[in-house]
């Protein structure tokens, strides 16, 4: 970089979905930027080696599943062949795709982009290190961190072989294993677990908690959970990993339950998915005011602004939740700080997806929740099972359910399970935002026969005025 260069009025540091969101609000503002990442285009962890390689492999896992479901129609199917060079190869073009139009949009947006690595020098410098070798300083006004998260290991626990797998390695999709171990019960794991299963894995998850999901609505997780049962070859709950050996045969793996039992199983492969942690070391924040928490996420206010007040820290890196939108929409506020406009991070509702087959989404407070924060709530369910779309579908195990203030009767939270949950999340998104209530989102005509009609059901559920539902009126 020429010297006349070597000065920015801000730098971006990470290229996921935070910080090229961040870099794009802050071009679209004028001013002047460099965005530091390492990958030919933008794109992160959810572009390269997350959510759209796995909800493309995740679509792959759904029509297969369908091929067998559709035999309870009358249409039935010869057993998928599934060649998995051209699976990978069209994976990989999903993520090509998209990595190269997030690249357009940045010579459209004419900003810097240096494919490189970065640390803190002070609170006004960083040492800039190219791919080519190139080494250097860049001096900035402010700064914005967006380094992301990385997948957790089980430390000593974890052997050193290519049959243990991560979240990453798991997306290569270098064979389909006869038996997988999935050590994890959240969300990457049920996921990437789907996908295998349906691909012709026998799967086993290993959660240590009573549940999976944790945290997740209950009444959601049944529905999952029972789908989830009759395609996984076992759901072992309360159970921890004491031990993993690497032989010519696969991993050997002790296991230990609630009761102090151990048994011993051989899998052909193990996927360890038991968190992701931010990537805050390494980067030189030493050198400056900014502080970390006992887990290692960089400490933030409403503006996302750091200990250092030019410096700003964005997405996974900030704290949880570690979702990509949340991630965008944090990058934006602090690019609006940063320009000066009165801004704050203060959303009403994060929605998050989870998505297996079913789909789990929600946003605001669970039940759970509401009840901790001592709010005096009512929930209504409403049952897939008397929805003329679900019914047409052949899945009417799913479910519908609001969160309800009951003095206000707004609506403060919103949850659903069931085929295209995470389509259908973003009204619920939008009437906790705009402070709706039941009245609201009952009086609000939905198209019919869709699923979507059964958020309006759900809210005249309050009322005991459902139209496919009956539930006597609640007592006032």
């Amino acid at each position: 970089m020429h010297d006349s260069n070597r000065k920015t009025q801000l730098v971006v540091i990470g290229g996921g979905p935070a910080g090229y969101g961040a870099a794009f609000m802050a071009a679209d503002l004028g001013l002047d930027l460099v965005l530091i990442d390492p990958e030919e285009n933008p794109g992160g962890v959810c572009l390269y080696r997350g959510c759209i390689p796995s909800k493309a492999l995740l679509h792959v896992a759904r029509v297969i599943n369908e091929t067998q479901e559709s035999s309870e129609w009358g249409v039935t199917f010869a057993k998928p062949k599934v060649n998995l060079d051209k699976l990978r190869a069209w994976k990989n073009g999903v993520v090509d795709r998209l990595t190269s139009g997030v690249g357009q949009l940045v010579k459209q947006r004419k900003f810097r982009h240096l494919r490189a690595t970065a640390a803190f020098q002070d609170n006004h410098t960083l040492n800039i290190r190219e791919l080519g070798g190139a080494e250097y300083t860049l001096s900035f006004e402010t700064a914005i961190i967006a380094t992301g998260s990385y997948p957790t290991k089980l430390g000593k626990l974890q052997p050193d072989s290519p049959l243990i797998l991560d979240s990453t390695s798991a997306l290569e999709l270098e064979d389909v294993p006869q038996t997988l171990l999935v050590i994890g019960g959240g969300y990457i794991g049920l996921e990437l677990g789907s996908v295998y299963a349906a691909l012709g894995s026998k799967v086993t998850v290993v959660e240590m908690t009573a549940g999976l999901l944790p945290g997740v609505d209950r009444d959601l997780l049944n529905v999952l959970q029972k789908r989830l049962e009759s395609k996984f070859e076992a759901i072992m709950l309360n159970t921890t990993v004491t031990e993993m050996k690497a032989q010519a045969n696969g991993i050997k793996v002790t296991l230990d339950n609630k009761s102090g039992e151990k048994t011993s199983r051989i899998f052909a492969k193990v996927l360890v998915s038991v968190g992701r942690r931010p990537s805050s070391s390494g980067i030189g924040l030493e050198n400056t005011k900014v502080e970390l928490d006992q887990r290692g996420f960089i400490k933030v206010d409403s503006q996302r602004r750091t200990a250092e007040p030019n410096i700003f820290a964005v997405g996974d890196v900030a704290g949880e939740p570690m979702l990509a939108h949340k991630g965008t929409h944090e990058g934006r506020v602090a690019v609006e700080a940063i320009a000066g406009r009165p801004v704050a991070y203060d959303p009403a509702a994060i929605p998050a997806v989870v998505f297996t087959d079913p789909e789990i989404a929600w946003a605001g407070l669970t039940e759970a929740e509401a009840k901790d924060k001592g709010i005096d709530t009512e929930a209504t369910r409403f049952p897939w099972a008397a929805s003329g779309r679900a019914i047409t579908l052949g899945r009417t195990d799913g479910l519908t359910k609001l969160v309800i203030q009951r003095e206000t009767e707004r609506i403060l939270g919103v949850g659903i399970v069931g085929p295209g949950a995470g389509e259908m999340i973003a009204e619920g998104v939008l009437a906790i935002e705009m402070g709706a209530n039941v009245t609201d989102v009952g009086l609000a005509i939905h198209p019919h026969p869709t699923l979507t009609e059964t958020v309006m059901e759900s809210a005249d559920l309050f009322r005991g005025t459902a139209t496919h539902y009956y539930r006597p009126k609640r007592k006032k």
